[in-house]
């Protein structure tokens, strides 16, 4: 396969290899180049300081980029160099947010060994601060309270007439989620990935 054919071209720059180890991945997502275009992505490796995106658009190196990846949220950088089917980018992001993506990265990597499954159903509670924001299918952004929370899913009260219908893909703060019943003032979602549980409400609730 041509992924497999350039994987000793995807090589951090030398100050990276130096501070952070990569994690091989495979996590969707969006990115969207300098002059706003926006296509579809899949991270192939990643560290807290820079990224492997396979994409079908590569940008110029320097070019700055926004991407929007399943579990990690908004990640920005700038393009480093390109291989073969995309490129590699560097992660601007402060010392909090690389200690953040350092868990997160560990966690995924121990849950790709475990062979943990996406579906496990998970105690809910109550989050600290109940207010989020709600995309809906039709681009509506609103805001909703968070009924309670799990790793993988969320009640969400809504107005009736804004409630989506069952089966409608919705996003609740940077999580992406399926609804999958209506229950009284509001719905329920589940997640379409598991989340990390040390910062599930922060990805749900968090700006």
């Amino acid at each position: 396969m041509a992924l497999a054919a350039t994987k000793t071209k995807i090589l951090p720059l030398t100050e990276e290899r130096r501070r952070h180890q990569r994690v091989k991945v495979e996590l969707l997502g969006r990115y969207m180049l300098a002059d706003h275009r926006e296509f579809p992505c899949q991270v192939t490796n990643m560290s807290p300081g820079g990224m492997a995106v396979i994409a079908p658009v590569t940008g110029q190196p320097g070019e700055r980029v926004v991407a929007y990846v399943d579990h990690l949220g908004r990640l920005e950088g700038t393009i480093a160099r390109h291989f073969q089917n995309g490129f590699a980018m560097t992660i601007s992001a402060t010392l909090r947010k690389r200690d953040k993506l350092a868990a997160q990265l560990t966690w995924l990597a121990n849950r790709n060994i475990l062979n943990l499954p996406e579906d496990r159903r998970h105690g809910r509670f109550q989050p600290k601060n109940p207010v989020a924001r709600l995309i809906l299918p039709n681009g509506n952004n609103l805001a909703c309270r968070i009924i309670d929370l799990s790793q993988s899913g969320a009640g969400i009260a809504i107005a009736d007439d804004l409630r989506p219908p069952v089966g409608a893909m919705v996003t609740i703060g940077k999580t992406q989620g399926r609804v999958v019943r209506h229950i009284e003032k509001g719905f329920a979602v589940e997640f379409t990935r598991l989340q990390h549980p040390d910062f599930v409400e922060d990805n749900v609730t968090g700006e």
